[in-house]
């Protein structure tokens, strides 16, 4: 499976929506969107239209710029081609924002099992990711990489995540131990802010390589810069396909008309299928085992920005839906019972591929067993997407609502298109809402109390009242 481009990018954007099963006319006026409601809120649309667009004419809203940064992206592809032909191996160090996106790309353009192939075959270093820090995990990682021929980009803004810094400082010191201190740095690649910070500082006292994360950017919101494109283009993506992509769903979403604007009609969906029907759970379920790690990336992104306890206004509403990923057609054998016939509380988004990028013929059956005759002539990508089209088919008998998008193949500039339409789609949603989607402060508490109970300094009353002893410990504790 090739990685690049190998060819032009498409100019304009190529994915399509079919929201039919989520209307009115599809399932029911109890669960279905009227087509009333649906032009009803096209003025508030056009307002938060006019707001954003606004806000990013006066310096705001600048994770809308990134698909614009080609100078980086040349950048980082300089650097990525000298990298890939030094290193066998290759460790990103990050977590949520700084590992999410990275790992979707690389999982939507590589050879799922890269790292298998021969290194002459791979094109680039194995991949390897440090996000959560497992002790086992993290172990086992550093024992199977070759750490004199290893790479690591640890990526943070601020240096303050705690589980980033812990897992780098563990990876770091394994890496001094196979190269000495004075050769290491040479191996380290920092993805952080471009001025201040702790990790920026322990860069600059190391004489680490680094790239920029965006000024003004949430962590969510960095998968078309470095911190997404270094490690893509390590693995060998084309990352100006990405831009590309994302740059052609950028022109495409202009249009003020709600029914024309790809992300606005997703957002606007979503809003009154939560608001007015009752669906608190957005179910993202692509056919592809290429996409899963997009529905990894797009549930923290609608999590995050959208899960609000205060409105812009402070008061408390409580927002957001809560984002599932599923895959198809693995979940029709494991979630599909319960949206079907469990709590009709979901909006259920199918993601289908026009042309798989491979073609596998299923062989004709033995003879003498009639049953199986049905598949012979059949092709796995045509079985999936059939079972794709009767997975919509059944939950629109259910009267259950739900809706299909469409990209041609999965290609750099489609998924360009999927990170563009899907950030824009959420800030989108968060001015329907009326809170605010950036920032993250319900992360916040447990971030401190995380530095209270590591012994950080500043964090010393909390620590006192996170460690005593709950008078009622003993009646609610169970112990064998």
């Amino acid at each position: 499976m090739s990685v690049g481009s190998g060819a032009a990018a498409p100019s304009q954007s190529r994915l399509t929506i079919d929201y039919r099963n989520t209307m009115a006319a599809g399932v029911g006026e109890v669960d279905g969107i009227s087509d009333d409601a649906l032009d009803a809120i096209a003025e508030r649309v056009g307002a938060a239209l006019d707001r954003i667009t606004a806000e990013h004419e006066a310096g705001g809203q600048r994770w809308m710029d990134l698909p614009d940064d080609t100078a980086l992206a040349q950048d980082v592809e300089a650097y990525a081609a000298e990298a890939r032909g030094r290193y066998r191996d290759f460790i990103l160090v990050g977590i949520g924002g700084s590992s999410l996106g990275a790992i979707a790309t690389v999982q939507a353009l590589a050879n799922p099992y890269r790292n298998l192939l021969p290194d002459a075959e791979r094109g680039g270093p194995r991949f390897f990711v440090l996000d959560n820090p497992d002790p086992e995990r993290v172990r086992a990682t550093l024992d199977a990489v070759d750490l004199p021929n290893t790479l690591i980009n640890v990526v943070t803004k601020s240096g303050q995540t705690a589980e980033t810094m812990a897992n780098f400082l563990v990876a770091r010191d394994a890496l001094i131990a196979a190269v000495g201190e004075e050769n290491h740095a040479a191996q380290v690649v920092a993805t952080t802010d471009p001025e201040e910070g702790l990790l920026r500082q322990l860069a600059d006292q190391a004489g680490y390589r680094t790239f920029p994360v965006p000024p003004g950017v949430d962590g969510r919101q960095t998968v078309l810069s470095a911190v997404g494109l270094l490690p893509a283009a390590l693995c060998g993506v084309d990352g100006r396909a990405l831009l590309a992509g994302a740059a052609a769903m950028r022109e495409r979403c202009r249009v003020r008309d709600v029914r024309e604007n790809p992300a606005y009609l997703l957002a606007a969906l979503a809003y009154l299928a939560d608001q007015r029907h009752g669906k608190k759970i957005l179910v993202t379920m692509p056919y592809a085992d290429a996409l899963f790690g997009l529905g990894d990336w797009f549930r923290q992104l609608w999590a995050e920005s959208l899960g609000k306890r205060l409105s812009t206004r402070g008061e408390e509403v409580f927002a957001g839906q809560t984002p599932i990923k599923a895959l198809g057609a693995i979940d029709q054998h494991s979630q599909i019972q319960l949206y079907t016939e469990g709590p009709n509380d979901k909006l259920i988004v199918l993601v289908a591929v026009g042309e798989y990028r491979a073609k596998v013929a299923i062989p004709t059956p033995p003879a003498g067993i009639p049953d199986l005759a049905y598949l012979e002539g059949g092709e796995l990508g045509q079985l999936l997407d059939r079972e794709r089209s009767a997975t919509a088919w059944a939950l629109r008998q259910a009267r259950r609502p739900n809706l299909t998008i469409t990209t041609p193949t999965v290609d750099a500039f489609a998924l360009g298109e999927f990170f563009f339409l899907h950030q824009l789609q959420t800030v989108m949603a968060g001015s329907l809402y009326d809170i605010n989607p950036f920032g993250q402060p319900g992360v916040e508490a447990g971030k401190n109390a995380t530095y209270a109970l590591m012994g950080r300094g500043g964090y010393e009353g909390l620590r006192a009242e996170l460690t005593a002893a709950p008078e009622d410990a003993d009646r609610y504790a169970l112990a064998p």
